[in-house]
């Protein structure tokens, strides 16, 4: 039980993501709505409403028709504007930013609740009209469906002007950064607390792989997620050990190596692994904090190219990414899984050294011609300098990274002055 719960989790985190789960759900809702009125219609729930607030019913079936027909149109058209405002938002994204950032933005629960309140309301719309005849009496009329329409068109108004508000603020860099940082500090921290203290200490008891038993993914596509739990129980149950050469948020190919198992296993064995790992086309800050790194240094660069020319949305970028790099160094460069002082698995990992080095070689090489940036950069590797390391080889790599950054703007700045003033900054070592 434990087991496919913890699958379901996983499938029902990835479908949260995508742009048509909620109106699915919601317009099934207004579908589920429409025909519990009928039941309530048929017991006569209007009659009782008429005698009791008869000034809440329509008169006849004509002004019934016209009003709920106008309904309908309405929010079709709120439907429609507010679907063209989302393409721009990703469009804009997408050219200003980074094309990174289109998962996020698509799955932003917000937009999916209001797309979804207007498909509800007209699909409930819809099936009531069925019930109503332009020569029924008020006695006959369906009011309290046509009441309940009206409440719903209200709250799509007051829907369609949040969305507006909404759509304004999430178009802003400034924004957007801030969603993308406070997303990774999350996913990350989580990761620093599920860290056993005793991990490193077991991190030599982990044999070599070299002579294992290697198995490869019948499909292609991003590691995104792993249910932790089930693979440990699966090593527990067959007696082994297992190694995923594939670091979370890595693409991973067909017929390549993915796991090694420290013996052989059947194939409805390795069917039965390869059930607790998710991989997908896309990827969720929220399943992966790597991949906060990638985008907002991606949004930096874009911020520097000669189309764009943004400094100030590059310096808010290194700041955001400062802030990330020193949780960072908090985390171990491990991927052992331990359980009950014993080791079960070993994940491959994005070390410290490969992230800061991804993230410092696109912007030395698009970034390096700009004093400012450049004096930035080394700001925030002298700030990470000053902060607690979980491994002392996290200093040197900083420190090799200052090298490069300077000896970069030594031949990239033509004007001594600025030279010196890059060479002048007070880092301490």
């Amino acid at each position: 039980m434990i087991k496919l719960y913890n699958r379901t989790l996983s499938f029902f985190n990835t479908i949260e993501g995508k742009i048509a789960f909620y109106p699915t759900l919601l317009a099934l809702g207004g579908f589920i709505l429409s025909f519990s009125m009928m039941l309530l219609e048929e017991n006569g729930v209007s009659k009782m409403i008429l005698e009791t607030f008869p000034r809440l019913m329509l008169q006849d079936g004509d002004t019934a028709l016209t009003v709920m027909s106008t309904c309908v149109g309405g929010i079709i058209s709120m439907m429609v504007f507010s679907f063209s405002m989302v393409m721009l938002l990703l469009s804009q994204a997408s050219s200003n930013f980074s094309p990174r950032l289109l998962p996020g933005l698509i799955s932003d629960k917000i937009h999916q609740l209001i797309l979804g309140t207007y498909l509800a309301t007209i699909i409930y719309f819809i099936f009531t009209l069925f019930s109503i005849e332009p020569d029924d009496e008020k006695y006959t009329l369906p009011g309290m469906s046509i009441l309940i329409g009206i409440l719903l068109t209200i709250i799509c108004l007051g829907a369609f002007i949040y969305f507006i508000h909404n759509i304004s603020q999430r178009i802003q860099i400034n924004n957007i950064l801030d969603d993308i940082y406070s997303k990774s500090k999350k996913r990350l921290e989580e990761v620093i607390c599920l860290e056993d203290e005793s991990s490193d200490r077991l991190k030599s008891t982990f044999p070599d792989s070299k002579n294992w038993y290697s198995y490869s993914t019948r499909r292609s596509g991003y590691f995104q997620n792993i249910s932790i739990s089930n693979v440990i129980s699966f090593c527990k149950d067959e007696d082994i050990q297992i190694y995923i050469t594939i670091p979370k948020g890595f693409f991973v190919l067909s017929h390549v190596p993915f796991i090694y198992t420290s013996r052989e296993i059947s194939e409805e064995k390795l069917k039965r692994l390869l059930a607790n790992f998710n991989f997908s086309r896309g990827e969720l800050v929220e399943d992966n904090y790597i991949l906060a790194f990638k985008q907002i240094t991606e949004i930096a660069v874009k911020a520097m190219s000669p189309g764009i020319n943004d400094p100030g949305t590059a310096i808010n970028a290194i700041d955001y990414l400062t802030e990330l790099f020193t949780i960072r160094m908090r985390k171990k460069d491990n991927g052992v899984i331990v359980k009950d002082e014993a080791v079960y698995a070993k994940i491959a990992v994005v070390s410290f050294e490969e992230l800061l080095y991804y993230s410092m070689a696109s912007l030395r090489t698009y970034t390096k011609h700009d004093p400012i940036i450049v004096q930035k950069l080394l700001w925030m590797l002298g700030y990470l300098l000053n902060q607690n390391a979980e491994q002392n080889e996290y200093i040197e790599i900083i420190n090799e990274e200052i090298k490069a950054l300077k000896e970069d703007a030594k031949h990239a700045f033509g004007n001594e002055r600025d030279f010196k003033a890059i060479m002048n900054l007070p880092i301490q070592n």
